[in-house]
């Protein structure tokens, strides 16, 4: 009498992944989106490492070369070599005028604009999901003042509220004869942005929140005793993550942009402070007679707003699985 055969082994199956395992290789083959997150880490470098570049470069941002050596500017106060005055000593030329590193500039200039929209998008961020989330969770009157609240800032014009508020906060703590200090303008142009910027996102997420505290599985928290906070930050934040990263991409390059301009008007920040803004209202008045000097700013604005808003459309498609990717 035979023993009988074994039963066949199933071959194992494909491991199980996780959500953010789907997402991440769904990202890693949108290859626009790579390289846009990509060229979006090299302009945070460069921004966290200024002083390094300043130190290796041997220039500095603030000091006039232009005027301390003679030969590199004309009677004109123009660059006297070709190409805004670019050089092995001057990589990106010199600053009509006055004279200083191009090159410098910029690169502080990047890392002020980067500070400034970076910490009103965290401080937006945070509100947003704060009054959101709150509105959206409780309801009843408290979601009616909130949204009322929300409605009504909204109403301010943005580009207007921003020019007219912004020197308003400056007469709070400076007189008008005195010159507001560098970091007055920071802390003023951060806040300005954080209190215009947040309700966009706020309002995203409540009706995000509405429509998921119905949720079985929200109805089955609350059924266990959990608290709303427990409901709120495990059952209902992970959930708003796709609104919240694609906002947030979206909002930083929206902050970088607005600065500038702040800044190229004159209510943001101001000389001797390096700025994106700045190089673009030094350039206006130089153009006609050098277009190297507004050339830089310019490109490295273009190329930043759009591989920004690039990563944020490939964010938003990673997270959602219908893109088939």
């Amino acid at each position: 009498m035979t023993s009988p055969s074994p039963a066949p082994v199933a071959p194992p199956g494909p491991a199980g992944r996780s959500p953010g395992q789907l997402m991440w290789r769904r990202f890693k083959r949108d290859r626009p989106g790579v390289l846009s997150a990509y060229v979006v880490t090299f302009f945070f470098l460069v921004a966290l490492a200024a002083p390094l570049i300043s130190k290796l470069y041997g220039k500095n941002p603030t000091q006039t070369y232009g005027l301390d050596e003679p030969g590199l500017l004309n009677e004109y106060g123009y660059p006297v070599k070709p190409n805004g005055g670019m050089s092995g000593s001057f990589w990106f030329g010199l600053e009509p005028t006055l004279g200083r590193d191009v090159l410098m500039q910029l690169v502080y200039g990047i890392r002020t604009s980067l500070l400034i929209a970076a910490a009103a998008t965290v401080l937006c961020v945070l509100t947003g999901v704060l009054i959101g989330v709150t509105a959206g969770y409780l309801g009843g009157r408290t979601d009616y003042l909130l949204g009322r609240f929300i409605d009504l800032l909204l109403a301010f014009p943005s580009q207007l509220s921003f020019i007219a508020f912004t020197p308003v906060v400056y007469s709070l703590f400076v007189s008008p004869e005195k010159e507001t200090p560098t970091y007055l303008r920071v802390v003023t142009l951060i806040l300005v942005l954080w209190v215009l910027g947040w309700m966009g996102l706020a309002r995203l997420l409540r009706g995000q929140v509405l429509s998921l505290r119905e949720r079985e599985f929200v109805e089955a928290a609350k059924v266990t005793g959990a608290s709303p906070w427990r409901i709120i930050s495990k059952e209902l934040l992970p959930n708003l993550w796709t609104p919240i990263l694609v906002q947030s991409t979206l909002m930083l390059p929206s902050f970088v942009t607005i600065e500038a301009g702040l800044s190229f008007i004159g209510v943001g920040i101001v000389e001797p402070t390096p700025d994106w803004g700045r190089m673009f209202a030094n350039g206006a008045h130089y153009y006609e007679s050098d277009i190297t000097y507004i050339f830089f700013p310019g490109f490295a604005m273009i190329v930043f707003v759009v591989a920004f808003n690039l990563l944020g459309d490939s964010v938003r498609d990673a997270f959602d699985p219908r893109t088939g990717r």
